[in-house]
């Protein structure tokens, strides 16, 4: 299979010369497991899911550790949590760094872990799906907006040709049934599975604990444990309202977003890009494909940004804020072909409100023109790749 280059390598590269351990965590089927092996070919691999790997950790942890002095890569570690104080008593004791590559899938219990036994040693980065600026460099033809959408980013949908409706509905089976059991005891899966229905039909709104509880018939504490069932595997995510400096007419619910369409749309029940066309998602799944792309900017390079969205009581809203050191970059993203006059409503309320300068403002659309408006940077979907990069200057 070929080995597609990912942004993120280099920042791996870095990290396994400054910590005896690297943990690169992310989505199932995100390329953890190729990358890692790809950039360290010397290390030996053992995947914890495999019983004998299990066996072996637990009964001889030390020599388990020390099977090659060049280093190991340890996919799923939190299968064996004992293992993790042998991996801070080896680190102590040799003090090398890149000795250790932990992977996983389950960031909850994985982190939880790492922050018991192994704070201060190791170096820590998430490996999202492909992002568009990846495709592009790596010659792979980006399919249109709504296709790429439908498609989704995970690597081995382009690498290997699979379908979308061959691909998403195990994943989800797989991710619905097992994975989130091990995180917290599901007794009624059919439940969860509406539950994780109507947040796919929510991405890029207000997370509404109550609304949906009462449509599962499950009180609040269960939302949002199942909630973050959903963020500790890399599904979904909830991003923080903006409210610095500002009165109390701001709203302070999160929003909530899919890590990848594609899972958002298989949940829909979407059969193929053409039905997104007028679909009544249409508009939060752009905006959910162009927040997650440009996420992934900054994950990418090992960078955890500082991203908000902002509204205030009377509905004006900025979908994508950055804060870079001190500098707000507002950002609206619009399902439109052409940019209208009311575009812009939400950008300058906001920028009224805070005083901030209308040069940072972007403005992200399904059109293919890009040009400079008065009111905010205007940008086609397509022109991501190369629009947003945190090591460089911006807006």
């Amino acid at each position: 299979m070929e080995f597609l280059p990912r942004i993120l390598s280099e920042k791996i590269k870095v990290l396994a010369t400054k910590f005896p351990v690297v943990s690169v965590t992310g989505p199932r089927q995100s390329g953890k497991t190729t990358l890692v092996q790809h950039l360290f070919p010397e290390y030996t691999y053992c995947n914890l899911e495999n019983p004998d790997y299990r066996t072996a950790a637990r009964n001889s942890p030390r020599d388990f550790l020390r099977q090659n002095p060049r280093g190991l890569i340890i996919d799923e570690a939190q299968y064996v949590p004992e293992l993790f104080s042998y991996i801070q008593l080896e680190a102590d004791e040799q003090n090398r760094p890149g000795m250790f590559i932990l992977c996983g899938s389950q960031h909850f219990l994985l982190m939880e872990k790492i922050s018991q036994s192994l704070a201060g040693r190791v170096g820590i980065v998430n490996l999202l799906p492909f992002s568009m600026e990846e495709m592009v460099g790596d010659g792979l033809e980006l399919p249109n907006l709504w296709e790429l959408i439908f498609k989704g980013s995970f690597p081995r949908l382009y690498r290997m040709g699979i379908e979308p409706q061959d691909f998403y509905p195990a994943y989800i089976q797989t991710y619905i049934e097992r994975d989130a059991r091990q995180v917290v005891n599901i007794s009624n899966l059919d439940t969860f599975q509406a539950f994780v229905r109507l947040c796919a039909g929510r991405v890029g709104q207000l997370f509404n604990q109550s609304d949906l509880g009462n449509l599962v018939n499950i009180d609040q504490k269960t939302v949002r444990s199942w909630l973050s069932i959903l963020q500790t595997g890399f599904q979904a995510f909830t991003l923080p309202p903006y409210f610095q400096n500002f009165d109390k007419r701001t709203v302070k619910t999160p929003k909530l977003y899919f890590w990848d369409t594609g899972v958002a749309c298989s949940l829909l029940g979407i059969r193929n890009s053409n039905e997104l066309l007028t679909h009544f998602a249409r508009g939060h799944l752009f905006e959910n494909f162009i927040v997650v792309e440009m996420l992934k900017s900054y994950y990418h390079r090992g960078i955890r940004p500082n991203a908000y969205f902002w509204r205030d009581r009377n509905g004006n809203e900025v979908d994508l804020l950055f804060d870079e050191g001190g500098v707000l970059y507002p950002i609206e993203i619009k399902a439109g072909q052409a940019v209208k006059p009311d575009f812009f409503k939400g950008i300058e309320v906001f920028n009224a409100a805070s005083g901030n300068n209308s040069e940072h403002a972007h403005l992200v659309y399904t059109g293919d023109l890009n040009y400079q408006h008065p009111k905010a940077h205007i940008h086609s979907w397509n022109q991501l790749p190369a629009l947003w990069h945190p090591t460089s200057s911006v807006g």
